[in-house]
């Protein structure tokens, strides 16, 4: 959604929902604006065909629709925040966290919005961001379908990595999803022309500095290293807002789960990191008999 769109939210309402159900829908979405005006649209199983197929799911247009949601603009360069909404009291969602729906939405080419989800039945929320992407095409802004499949490829590869090490020791999805999105606007720094090895560098960094060496197996950083692939080659490094984006996400990930990253954070934490960072430093000095400036 650009400035010169249609800025009024639109609610996305899965056409399995009953009217009661819309009815509740439409409560949970809009208590956030307080009264302000809205726009509502269905979405049906053509959408959930549309725009989920091509990256490898089988809905089909005879196919129910609950998890609904909601878009709303916000300023430019506040990036993407999400909030899964409980319905009567109980949060629905129940396989896809909202740092998740962070990244696929930052993925997809959204920028500067609030998101929020709910579903009038327990679901595990996929359908959700094909809303989101409908409501994008009704404003003029239909996203880049490679873009779209990245971010869906994206979702279930960080919900699957969240739910194998559920419950583990030093692992939360907030900072599986902040490694990710680090890791993106690390790579959007480089551009397009990344090449597979940055990226896997700059995974295994990202891990490190989250704190997630203990917990990541190699299967698991292959399945990150391959998706950040799969996202360069859709062409979301192209878009002059993603670094920003993805810098913006990352922070709200952090101020989100601040008790997590204050933990992980500390002094002694920060100086192993800034030790590591040296001795790389220290042996690029050494391989190229000169100093580096770090800018």
């Amino acid at each position: 959604m650009h400035a010169d769109d249609d800025q009024t939210p639109v609610v996305t309402l899965g056409t399995s929902l009953t009217d009661s159900q819309k009815q509740g829908t439409i409560k949970t979405l809009t208590a956030p604006l307080n009264g302000s005006n809205y726009q509502t649209i269905t979405v049906t199983g053509e959408d959930l065909v549309k725009y989920l197929n091509p990256s490898g799911d089988n809905f089909t247009t005879s196919s129910g629709v609950w998890s609904s949601a909601m878009i709303q603009k916000t300023s430019s360069g506040s990036g993407i925040n999400v909030k899964i909404l409980d319905y009567n009291g109980k949060n629905n969602i129940t396989a896809i966290t909202a740092n998740q729906y962070k990244n696929a939405a930052l993925t997809a080419g959204i920028t500067d919005a609030n998101i929020y989800v709910t579903s009038a039945i327990p679901i595990d929320g996929s359908g959700a961001l094909a809303g989101v992407y409908a409501a994008y095409a009704k404003n003029g802004n239909a996203l880049n379908q490679s873009q779209v499949n990245a971010a869906q490829d994206e979702m279930n590869t960080l919900s699957g990595i969240t739910k194998e090490n559920k419950n583990k020791d030093g692992y939360t999805d907030a900072q599986l999803n902040n490694a990710v999105a680090g890791a993106k606007n690390d790579m959007a720094k480089i551009g397009n022309n990344i090449s597979d090895s940055q990226i896997r560098d700059i995974v295994n960094n990202q891990i490190k500095i989250n704190h997630l060496g203990d917990t990541i197996n190699n299967n698991q950083k292959n399945q990150i290293v391959n998706i950040l692939i799969e996202i360069r080659d859709s062409g979301a490094l192209k878009n002059g807002h993603f670094k920003e984006q993805a810098a913006a996400l990352s922070q709200r990930i952090q101020n989100s789960a601040k008790g997590i990253f204050d933990k992980l954070n500390t002094p002694e934490n920060q100086n192993a990191l800034q030790q590591l960072w040296n001795s790389i430093v220290n042996f690029f000095s050494h391989l190229f008999g000169g100093v580096i400036v770090i800018k």
